[in-house]
């Protein structure tokens, strides 16, 4: 029983009412949340992450957190700590608080960063109303709309409502509590991995929780206990020095998108699997694996349905099985106009963005490396700049190869410390086990702490999945982001 007095405190009891707390204190950070999503984030700008990383020092500094700028050549990391009396562990937080670069032409509302509550009407259609209409109570089903609301200030607000209401509960975690902060998650963590081996004394924890993520598809509680890694690769073929007439000297000019376009579709057969020899290499699930993925409740033709698409790509012989292994995707293509500022122009060049998320076994090296010698094999010259006049000359076919990696994948045991203990806490807010994924698909930046910090990692995903993270029309479902405050609440107030 919990007991709600005049101030809107809530005083202790043995076994407080988590639903009643975790929407009240959702309903108090609206305002703040507001403050927070209306920061434009892009970490392109360094001026505006400034703005932010001053945002996270306030917020945590007045929840009695002493806070620490982790500095790297661009923008710092921020580090907030707090710790508590005879405290013998410690649980490091990840947070990203960097959103994506934004179109504001794309958004059906005035701003990106001007958060919009929306609902839905019967005819399926997002409707504007008062955002501030959540102060005083909210329907689960409504959504705000902003850039990060999902991804990922959205759980960074709700773990900072959740702080609050286990405070007014007056039950403290018996585990100190360090929350790392990154501007720079959506660049691919360029300088995290050097930080963290710069500043291992700092970081140091015994395990890491990340609050990042979307939630299975179905909705339900969630764990997740790995996720992919990434790297990147630009590739771009050259035609002629300059675009030319099309009818001038079509037939006689190479066209280098046709040329780039033949390239990648060599990369893959119809059934979507890399015709790259090796690139599966090394990866093998067991049987035993296999069954702990069967138990994921997927729908896999409601998951189509939500695509949009008849059928999946053959690799795995399901929804799980797909995420367990390497990928290798377009991601962007570029030659030259489009639409109404098409023209009969042969291009100069034409640029792919090419991503290929990796899993536990994955060398990016050999995988990047697979990917420039099938180039090479298909009789490219490389290079990684504009050719020269002489190179023109020589060479049929000359192509641009770049490539970086960000970081790799991580996995910790469903049985792991965090593991059981997270489990523990989930079942004490929901009733019910969690569902428990062994490898998401998206890639956060984890491994770093994994290696050098020596600790394993498990993932609290809360938003809901269909909320067009990396998209125009960003969004969380308001019931999504109370759950996160009840998520993160218990947590908070399970003993470790």
């Amino acid at each position: 029983m919990v007991i709600i007095i005049a101030a809107g405190h809530i005083f202790a009891q043995k076994n407080p009412d988590l639903d009643k707390v975790a929407a009240q204190y959702a309903t108090q950070s609206f305002r703040e949340f507001y403050e927070m999503l209306s920061l434009p984030n892009d970490a392109h700008f360094p001026q505006d992450i400034e703005r932010n990383v001053q945002w996270c020092e306030q917020a945590f500094s007045k929840r009695g957190f002493a806070t620490q700028r982790l500095n790297t050549p661009t923008v710092p990391l921020l580090l907030a700590e707090r710790k508590v009396k005879n405290g013998k562990k410690t649980v490091l937080i990840y947070l990203q608080i960097d959103g994506q670069p934004v179109e504001p032409s794309q958004w059906q509302q005035e701003n990106p960063w001007k958060p919009t509550l929306k609902e839905k009407d019967v005819s399926g259609n997002w409707n504007t109303i008062s955002y501030e209409r959540l102060y005083e109570g909210f329907d689960p089903d409504w959504r705000i709309f902003s850039r990060s609301t999902s991804d990922a200030k959205g759980p960074a607000m709700a773990f900072l409502a959740a702080l609050d209401a286990q405070q007014s509960l007056k039950i403290q975690p018996n585990y100190n509590i360090k929350v790392i902060m990154d501007f720079e998650e959506e660049l691919g963590s360029p300088n995290l991995p050097p930080a963290v081996l710069k500043y291992k004394t700092e970081l140091a924890a015994d395990m890491l929780i990340i609050y990042d993520g979307p939630r299975h598809v179905s909705n339900q509680p969630t764990l997740s206990f790995g996720a992919r890694g990434i790297c990147e690769i630009t590739l771009t073929t050259f035609g002629p020095r300059v675009p030319v007439h099309s009818g001038n000297y079509g037939n006689y000019t190479p066209n280098p998108a046709m040329r780039l376009a033949r390239l990648l579709a060599s990369m893959k057969d119809d059934a979507g699997r890399v015709t790259i020899p090796g690139f599966y290499d090394g990866i093998v699930l067991t049987e035993e694996e296999k069954a702990i993925l069967k138990q994921v409740p997927d729908n896999e033709i409601e998951i189509r349905k939500f695509l949009g698409i008849a059928k999946a790509d053959d690799i795995g012989n399901n929804f799980q099985e797909s995420l367990q292994y390497p990928t290798l995707n377009i991601r962007g293509m570029d030659a030259l106009f489009i639409g109404k500022d098409a023209r009969t122009l042969i291009p100069a060049t034409a640029t792919a963005e090419i991503d290929i998320r990796l899993v536990p076994g994955s060398d990016p090296g050999r995988l990047i490396g697979l990917v420039k010698n099938h180039v090479q094999e298909n009789g490219y010259y490389l290079i990684d700049r504009e050719p020269t006049e002489e190179e023109r000359m020589q060479y049929e076919r000359i192509a641009s190869f770049k490539s970086n990696f960000s970081y790799a994948a991580f996995q910790t045991s469903f049985n792991s410390e965090p593991g059981i203990w997270l489990n523990k806490a989930m079942i004490k807010a929901f009733g019910k086990e969690p569902i428990k994924i062994r490898m998401m698909g998206g890639s956060i930046p984890i491994s770093p702490f994994v290696t050098t910090l020596n600790i394993p990692a498990v993932s609290v995903p809360t938003v809901n999945a269909d909320n067009n993270q990396h998209a125009e029309n960003e969004n969380i479902r308001v019931g999504n982001y109370a759950d996160a405050v009840k998520t993160f609440l218990a947590i908070l107030i399970e003993k470790l």
